[in-house]
């Protein structure tokens, strides 16, 4: 597997344009947040409905972690936190009464509009057209990026 630094660099590669990046900031972990959303959205099997905080975003979350956590610990850690936040938004929608669905579909819709802007001002395809994987390391790029600013290794 590659190291986090291969991962970035390759990444990195496609991002270099101050507006694509700083779409990239923003955009990146919403998409994140909606596909948690639309995981929390699938419709629970009884067997998951009688455990609380089991559902399919849990389940999906817990693949996702275990690449990271093979990537580097600390990353790992900072998108522990990430999904924590993301689950947190689903269970605040859903208890305002709100669509988790609905605001998922819309808010992934207008952010990869805005990713496609991004590459589009950049001059270079989006790197998940190279290798899917990248969808993945997205995230752990915006949160890469958090910690290289407050001097953290990862």
């Amino acid at each position: 597997m590659r190291t986090a630094e291969q991962w970035f660099s390759e990444y990195g590669e496609s991002h270099q344009n101050p507006t694509n990046k700083a779409i990239h900031w923003v955009a990146v972990p919403l998409i994140y947040a909606t596909v948690v959303g639309l995981f929390w959205s699938i419709p629970q099997p009884d067997w998951m409905a009688q455990i609380t905080w089991l559902n399919w975003a849990v389940v999906a979350l817990i693949p996702t972690m275990l690449f990271y956590l093979l990537m580097s610990l600390p990353l790992a850690l900072g998108m522990v936190g990430l999904a924590a936040l993301c689950l947190w938004a689903c269970s605040a929608l859903e208890a305002a009464g709100q669509s988790v669905l609905w605001w998922s579909v819309g808010l992934f819709v207008v952010m990869w509009i805005f990713q496609f802007v991004g590459h589009h001002i950049e001059g270079k395809k989006p790197s998940f057209f190279k290798d899917l994987q990248f969808l993945l390391i997205g995230p752990a790029w915006v949160i890469g990026f958090l910690y290289r600013k407050l001097g953290i290794k990862y």
